[in-house]
């Protein structure tokens, strides 16, 4: 019997806390190993299945898609934010930049579920987007840094480093099984392509709203 002034309905409350807590790290896993069978696209009802709750849960706690990959990939976001702080404590700009394009490129091939997050955008997803924020801006001082250095070519672009990492994750889904290095091929051609020793003119880099308009349409449905 509940205590004089204590409603059952109070006892329940630490109760219904504990189970959606429970349920929410359930659906989490759930959908971090669906997205790495099946990618972004992954039906809900399967992340549901798979976490042992039903579909209107799985809604109330994350009601769109753009939510859960989000909630997802939260903890991976923040490694890519903090891979551009390391880069940037470097004292050698260029060995930086080098080295920040390897991890992050690394990051994509070690979790096939984060492969695509890197090239799309979560606009309603608010702390998601400022951690990714956060990291361009680093990336705009980085390219500076190593241009001053006088090895990164002069036209190198922040929208270069987005085509990198879509090129990247179509790599990594074609070959991940069958050749699963083939992405440090790509990666390693495209830094000899960045040096400032390769100046042949290139073609215009995308702008910034082309970049972000492709990274709207690349997201799943």
């Amino acid at each position: 019997m509940a205590s004089q002034g204590t409603s059952s309905d109070d006892l329940c409350e630490p109760t219904l806390r504990a189970d959606a807590e429970r349920n929410r790290t359930l659906v989490l896993a759930a959908a971090h190993e669906v997205f790495a069978e099946q990618g972004l696209g992954a039906p809900m009802n399967e992340i549901a299945r798979r976490a042992g709750v039903g579909i209107a849960t799985l809604h109330r706690r994350f009601p769109t898609r753009e939510d859960l990959i989000a909630a997802t990939f939260a903890v991976k976001m923040k490694t890519y934010v903090e891979a551009i702080d390391d880069a940037l404590q470097d004292p050698d700009p260029w060995r930086g930049f080098c080295g920040y394009i390897d991890r992050v490129c690394e990051m994509q091939a070690s979790d096939r579920g984060f492969t695509h997050v890197l090239t799309l955008t979560f606009p309603t997803a608010k702390a998601f987007e400022a951690d990714r924020n956060r990291s361009y801006q680093g990336c705009i001082e980085l390219i500076a840094r190593a241009k001053e250095t006088g090895r990164l070519r002069p036209d190198f672009s922040p929208e270069d480093l987005i085509l990198l990492l879509m090129a990247n994750a179509g790599v990594i889904s074609a070959t991940g099984e069958s050749a699963p290095g083939a992405w440090r091929r790509l990666v390693a051609y495209m830094v000899q392509a960045f040096s400032a020793d390769h100046t042949e003119p290139l073609p215009p880099a995308p702008t910034p709203t082309a970049m972000y308009r492709a990274m709207i349409r690349l997201r799943p449905r």
